[in-house]
């Protein structure tokens, strides 16, 4: 070991590619400078140095588009600041559509970045021919101008980032591979090296398509796989106009990028390759993978006939090397659920050059205090859950991914590969009842029901889906009679012991010291007063409890349990989602359907609002809680798996004579949004208090003991009526388009908020939406009543109206039936 290699370290960093060199960088500003980043070869020699280097700043959602657009600001004055050149020219692009499908995709995308002031116009057929001359616009309907994006060298960018966190303090390690991450109690301590042990505060996984690995060898799960990525970069070309935009046709899964006369033609091919299922070769180093001319042809084929200088061009280089892709397309980032003190950076899906800027910023910070700096749950890594690092389901949702990258982005599209995973134990059931499935971490779920022993054939759209009508029809037999939902794949904790109470009163907002056999809907809070989890908690006994959340929230939230956990408490909380699945019973008939199946008395009287029973059903015993999700009576039924058949199949049986249907989760949002009830995730999160989100009748605030949070909630109610507050949003126009999210929302010149989630209402008849508006005095019904209020769909304004109060049965008359 060479006399000054490092011991020790505040934070040390896996991997030098672009995500690594920037996190070091940031690091260094905001004053962490025991900086130590390790990469086993040369810095960028894995996936950064062949990246196509595309600087685009328009993301999914707001927090996305926000760091995108740092990043580009960063590229601006990096090199000034360094000394070192990036290459980077906002030069702009173009992102242009084939189809009126297409561009209403990429209208409504426009508008959505309206709510973050980015720059951008509608553009004719002609205007892209302006912009970009040598381009046919053969079959164009239009496109759309982002002045602001550009191109960079990845190589230099990366570069850059280093001498910086070099001129912060940073210590970089070239030629030194990690071979373990050292964890004790639980919590990373630093890494093993080549060359002997670094120990650290904090360790940061920045391995790219090498992480995954790495972290399975301390039970840590990263799902991501490797795809070969194409491209070609043809010779010069003396008729290529210099400095063109950089151009987007994803209607042909192709971009274009120009640079020193020459032009760069890649794509995100549907039926991709994956590669490396079996690991990756730890010298593998700036190395290319063999050409598969075959394979790309379709899309130069394509690429001739709209780009016609093409045909003439001769091809310097045929390019094809691995980047690292996840099942959902969304990255890697976030302290581990399963190591504290471990954090991932990884899984960049092909963007990790645009992406590098902000997620280097967010994660210097998330890394200093523990807790992410904005609400990023879309790419936390604790969304993911456990069984997607299995490598044949990564193998096969990998031959999709790439390709969704450019694909259409339609309302309620399910990915086709990879696909029944999680099953339910009424999967066949609803199959044969017509079910077409949804799905959520894996776990299948209804969308919605054709006709019994069919199979769906569906239609995607932005307007009425061929799903509207069958969905619409579930609706209105929830409000009629009844219906079953299956419920399986939400998630159920127990949780036990004698300090089980202290620790969930500690941890939810709301009351949970209630009789045995009550249930509780709460939030867990972090110091901020954000919110971080959305649940419900039913007393089971003096000591112990079940606690119910959202699928997506599996890992994330049972990370946030244990953590809070005193190392002194006798506290055990365990995952029996597997052992539990559930249904729901829904509709004015409810209560008449159980009491022909079970002996118990489902009266008010008897079984009121909040309560939790053990019941009789059929031959089983389940637990019964009287709750709803879509405004009507109902109850939620969590059966022991091997009694699951049984009782579903009593239910049907017994429910012909209540005219009994089956719903899905497309019913299920339409319902929920008709109520105002809040998602976790869209309409509140980290970010968003219970004030803010119409939640403080869920708040405890004089609880004994207090509650995380409680403070900044105090200091917030203190101030008066919330400046910015979540709304349930009606367009006037019944023939207007439908919200789904980000939305703008303007009264008169100015944006004033933006939708979080949407439906069409089938009990209403109308588009719905709820979204948060802030206004600087505060934001309640006469405020909004005096505003005239639009949302922004697809660069056009609807007028709208806004309630504090849900429109379907505002004094819950019918849940509480």
């Amino acid at each position: 070991m060479t006399t000054d290699f490092p011991s020790t370290a505040e934070v040390v960093i896996i991997g030098g590619g672009v995500a690594g060199c920037s996190i070091a960088y940031h690091l260094t500003k905001i004053g962490i400078t025991d900086v130590v980043l390790c990469e086993r070869k040369q810095l960028t020699c894995g996936t950064t140095w062949h990246a196509a280097g595309l600087v685009t700043q328009l993301r999914a959602n707001r927090r996305m588009t926000e760091l995108a657009f740092y990043t580009g600001q960063l590229f601006g004055r990096l090199e000034e600041e360094t000394g070192l050149a990036t290459g980077f020219k906002q030069n702009g692009s173009l992102r242009v559509a084939k189809t009126e499908a297409r561009y209403e995709e990429l209208a409504r995308g426009a508008s959505m970045g309206r709510n973050f002031g980015l720059p951008v116009e509608p553009v004719t057929p002609g205007e892209i021919q302006e912009r970009w001359g040598p381009i046919s616009t053969d079959g164009l309907v239009g496109g759309f101008w982002f002045p602001h994006d550009g191109q960079v060298n990845p190589i230099d960018v990366t570069m850059a980032y280093a001498k910086g966190a070099r001129m912060g303090g940073t210590r970089i390690l070239e030629q030194t591979a990690v071979t373990q991450i050292l964890v004790e109690g639980g919590k990373a301590v630093g890494i093993m090296t080549d060359k002997g042990p670094i120990r650290a505060k904090k360790v940061v996984i920045t391995g790219g398509m090498w992480s995954r690995d790495l972290a399975a060898t301390i039970g840590v799960h990263l799902p991501l796989h490797a795809a070969e990525h194409f491209y070609i970069v043809t010779e010069p070309i003396a008729e290529l106009p210099r400095n063109l935009p950089v151009l987007f046709v994803s209607d042909e899964y192709a971009y274009y990028k120009e640079d020193a006369g020459k032009l760069l033609l890649g794509c995100f091919e549907p039926n991709a390759k994956p590669w490396g299922m079996n690991g990756i070769n730890p010298d593998f180093c700036f190395d290319t993978l063999p050409e598969d001319f075959d394979h790309f042809e379709p899309i130069l084929a394509r690429a001739v006939d709209r780009v016609p200088l093409l045909a003439k061009a001769g091809i310097q280089l045929f390019f094809n090397g691995p980047e690292s892709f996840t099942p959902d397309n969304r990255y890697l980032l976030g302290e581990t659920p399963e190591v504290k003190n471990l954090f991932s950076a990884c899984g960049f899906n092909s963007i990790g050059i645009l992406s590098s800027g902000g997620v280097g910023k967010v994660m210097a910070d998330w890394i200093r205090d523990g807790q992410a700096p904005v609400e990023l749950t879309d790419v936390d890594v604790r969304r993911t859950a456990v069984f997607q690092t299995n490598r044949k389901y990564l193998y096969d949702r990998t031959t999709e991914s790439l390709g969704a990258l450019l694909d259409m982005h339609w309302p309620g599209r399910q990915f086709e590969t990879a696909r029944d995973v999680r099953r339910s134990p009424f999967h066949d059931r609803l199959l044969a009842q017509g079910a077409w499935m949804t799905e959520a971490v894996g776990f299948e779920r209804p969308g919605f029901f054709g006709e019994p022993g069919s199979r769906p054939d569906v239609e995607y759209s932005y307007g009425r889906p061929s799903w509207f009508e069958a969905t619409a029809a579930e609706c209105r037999r929830t409000a009629s009679d009844v219906v079953l939902f299956d419920y399986s794949c939400f998630v159920k904790y127990h949780v036990e012991g004698r300090d089980a109470l202290a620790v969930l009163n500690r941890l939810s907002a709301n009351e949970i010291d209630v009789p045995v056999g009550k249930l509780v809907y709460t939030q867990w809070l972090n110091p901020r007063g954000g919110i971080e989890a959305d649940v419900t908690i039913t007393r089971l006994s003096e000591t112990s409890f079940m606690v119910v959340t959202i699928a997506s929230s599996q890992r994330r939230d049972m990370a946030w349990l244990k953590r809070h956990i005193p190392d002194d408490a006798h506290v055990f909380a365990v995952d029996v989602t597997s052992g539990l699945p559930a249904l729901a019973v829904m509709g004015p008939k409810s209560r008449d359907l159980l009491a022909a199946v079970s002996p118990a008395d489902f009266s008010n009287e008897a079984f009121p609002f909040g309560t939790s029973r053990e019941i009789d059903l059929g031959y089983a015993r389940v637990r019964a809680n009287r709750v709803t999700f879509v405004g009507e009576l109902g109850w939620e039924l969590f059966i022991p798996a091997e009694f699951a058949t049984h009782v579903f199949d009593t239910l049907v049986a017994a429910g012909e004579a209540f005219n009994l249907g089956h719903a899905g989760y497309f019913a299920l949002n339409s319902l929920r949004m008709e109520k105002g009830y809040r998602h976790w995730s869209h309409d509140i999160g980290e970010e968003d208090t219970p004030l803010e989100g119409g939640l403080g009748f869920a708040v405890a605030f004089d609880k004994p003991g207090g509650f995380i949070g409680r403070e900044a909630l105090l200091r917030q109610k203190e101030a008066g009526k919330p400046r910015r507050r979540l709304v349930q949003l009606r367009l006037k126009d019944p023939l207007a388009p439908f919200v789904y999210h980000n939305e703008p929302i303007w009264s008169g010149d100015r944006i004033i908020g933006s939708v979080t989630s949407g439906a069409y209402g089938h009990r209403i008849g109308a588009s719905l939406g709820m979204g948060y508006i802030e206004h600087p005095e505060g934001v309640d019904q006469a405020f909004l009543d005096a505003q005239s209020l639009e949302v922004e769909i697809a660069w056009k304004r609807y007028p709208v109206e806004a309630s504090l109060k849900p429109w379907y049965d505002p004094k819950n008359l019918r849940v509480k039936a």
